[in-house]
């Protein structure tokens, strides 16, 4: 089934400096790309610094007409997904506007891809190991982070476009 809208859920990961580059190969995949920050994504990023990538939206209230009355159904890609976005998603919380759309998308059955971005330990930790195992069960596709030297990070771009390029309207 292919969606001309993605919701591009960004969380308070290091590697969320990464997603003004990302913007524009999504946009080539989907019709309307919604931008949607974590209260801790506003650490890292700035919504000023995505409002100068043309072409998205940036969505920061539950009353912005894009989403009113109802987000429309629509792909998310939590990219990057933190620890802590991690283990809300897979624990049912959904206290912020980015996690109670990719919560509804799970209840629905629409497609959520979410990239994981931790550290080693962090990803080490049990807890997260379990909230990868809920969250796939669930129909999610989780990217796990890769090894980046003796870090770990994101997926690449070239890995998370691959994973929702299937469902996106406008085929690139």
């Amino acid at each position: 089934m292919a969606f001309e809208t993605l919701y591009l859920i960004v969380s308070g990961a290091v590697t969320a400096r990464r997603v003004p580059a990302l913007l524009p190969r999504l946009q080539a995949l989907f019709p309307t790309v919604l931008t949607i920050l974590t209260p801790n994504a506003g650490r890292i990023l700035s919504p000023r610094e995505l409002a100068l990538v043309p072409g998205h939206r940036v969505i920061e209230s539950y009353f912005d007409v894009a989403i009113l009355p109802r987000p429309p159904r629509g792909v998310v890609l939590v990219a990057p997904c933190s620890f802590n976005s991690l283990n809300k998603l897979a624990l049912g919380i959904a206290d912020s506007l980015a996690l109670s759309i990719t919560a509804e998308a799970i209840g629905r059955g629409t497609p959520v891809v979410i990239a994981v971005s931790t550290n080693a330990p962090l990803w080490a930790h049990p807890r997260a190991q379990q909230s990868v195992e809920i969250l796939r069960s669930w129909g999610c596709q989780v990217l796990e982070p890769v090894v980046d030297g003796e870090n770990r990070t994101m997926a690449p771009d070239e890995v998370i476009i691959a994973a929702v390029q299937p469902f996106a309207a406008v085929r690139a």
